[in-house]
């Protein structure tokens, strides 16, 4: 049986011939490049828009699951020093958030630190909670993700869908549940911007504030509407906020 062709990580939403800001974008847990496509629209002239494909969704399913924030970080890292060299701003949502923090420390090493790192939906590195929620029974982990207002009820409640997904959101999961910061990192010296859906049960608001240590540069944060998923809500506003510019 011949071998599937692997896919690279990075796919592009809205090309820039020679762009001066490039916007990296990476998914939550269970997502794929689909969760930005209404950014593109969105994007102001000389910016271009990129996201990042795990394995084992969308154009990449039926490929090895990745469930370590480092090596997945590692392998965007590789891909992003192959693209024309501008300013990047790094925009990660939920366990995205982890692996862009990741991706900015590693660039950074590298002598390519982005302009900016914007975390969203996702406590600081370390902080998780519910641990061992990728560990449940079937019945027990779709009930705590719908539960948490991690998972869309539509797919909780399909179950052909669930166990075609299952597999992807533990890997995920472990990869959020088992991240640990690296004792020794230093700060980024790049502006961090954390986000925070209004009324997100997955994130203790109060905690966010911790991301600053994550940087000895500014830190801002930014509490939106729309919950956990509020990525999809004003995309123009956001994006303007994620690039410091009036919107469209």
């Amino acid at each position: 049986m011949s071998r599937m062709r692997q896919q690279g990580w990075i796919r592009t939403l809205a090309k820039v011939e020679t762009p001066a800001v490039r916007m990296v974008c990476f998914p939550h847990s269970g997502g794929s490049t689909t969760a930005f496509a209404e950014w593109a629209p969105a994007m102001p002239p000389g910016v271009e828009l990129v996201a990042v494909q795990y394995p084992g969704r969308g154009d990449r399913f039926g490929e090895p699951l990745v469930d370590d924030v480092a090596e997945m970080s590692g392998r965007v890292v590789l891909e992003l020093l192959r693209l024309p060299t501008c300013d990047q701003v790094l925009f990660g949502h939920s366990l995205g958030a982890l692996v862009a923090y990741e991706t900015a420390l590693l660039l950074r090493d590298m002598g390519a630190e982005p302009r900016r790192l914007c975390a969203s939906a996702c406590l600081p590195p370390g902080h998780m909670r519910n641990r061992d929620i990728h560990l449940a029974p079937d019945d027990e982990f779709w009930t705590a993700l719908y539960a948490l207002g991690g998972i869309d009820p539509g797919i909780a409640e399909n179950e052909e869908l669930r166990e075609l997904l299952a597999p992807t959101l533990r890997s995920d999961l472990r990869a959020h549940a088992t991240y640990r910061p690296r004792s020794e990192t230093k700060p980024l010296a790049c502006p961090v911007s954390c986000y925070h859906g209004d009324g997100d049960p997955l994130v203790d608001e109060k905690q966010l504030t911790e991301w600053a240590d994550s940087t000895s540069g500014e830190f801002t944060l930014r509490v939106r509407p729309g919950g956990h998923f509020h990525v999809a809500t004003d995309v123009a506003g956001l994006v303007a906020d994620v690039l410091g510019r009036e919107p469209a």
